[in-house]
């Protein structure tokens, strides 16, 4: 699989992106530019976290009007797999194409910390190797990571199963202590109805090497390329 990741201004994880797929996971990878019109072949395109145009506005507001962005949403009204991580996960439901939005968090101060996640479904690439309940140690580096989805679009992505992660304790259980943002039904990740598109605030790139002690984010990686291998 070929995979591509985008670099907005501001952009600053998308070379931990890259060293993950192309070092770590041994996968092809193309650093595509926030002015390109061309997605290079690609199969599946990763919107990494940092501070696309300087968050201004609205974080991913402006980033949502760049060029590629049109190439993407395109590529993935035509089925192409899309992931968002953080600020891509803002870009992403400013794109639409991901329900609800991503507010302030409710402290109004920006984290930075290792978090749980539960694992809430399998019906989703970056989950499908995993199993449901299974519990994560991800980091989180967000001021505006809490999820929110009006009543009818809430309702809708949880009878749908489109709910990827929630925000849990150790041991799994999902808490008002465990939720660092105050994300609405404590949720961290979802996708879009028909399953190609994901977003989530959690950066499972800070966590897919060894040598830094905690490789739980690989597991969605090592999903994706599985399920995508079968």
């Amino acid at each position: 699989m070929k995979f591509g990741v985008i670099t907005f201004p501001g952009s600053n994880c998308d070379q931990d992106m890259i060293y993950v797929l192309k070092h770590i996971m041994q996968s092809d990878v193309v650093n595509l530019w926030h002015k390109d019109h061309d997605l290079q072949g690609c199969e599946f395109i990763i919107l990494p976290g940092g501070f696309s145009y300087g968050d201004y506005l609205r974080s991913g507001a402006i980033a949502r009007f760049s060029p590629i962005m049109q190439e993407v949403i395109r590529f993935a009204e035509k089925g192409g797999y899309v992931l968002g991580i953080c600020n891509g996960f803002q870009i992403l439901t400013e794109s639409q194409l991901l329900p609800g939005s991503l507010l302030h968090n409710h402290h109004q101060q920006f984290l930075c910390k290792n978090v749980y996640l539960r694992v809430e479904t399998t019906q989703s690439l970056i989950t499908a190797g995993l199993t449901k309940g299974d519990v994560l140690k991800i980091p989180i580096a967000h001021g505006e990571g809490r999820y929110y989805a009006d009543e009818i679009t809430l309702k809708m992505i949880e009878e749908n199963d489109q709910v990827l992660f929630r925000y849990c304790d150790g041991s799994g259980q999902v808490t008002n202590e465990a939720n660092p943002n105050g994300a609405i039904n404590h949720i961290a990740g979802v996708c879009n109805a028909q399953r190609n598109v994901f977003g989530m605030m959690p950066h499972p790139e800070r966590c897919a090497d060894t040598n830094l002690h905690n490789s739980d984010g690989r597991k969605l990686f090592e999903s994706i390329l599985k399920t995508v291998l079968v």
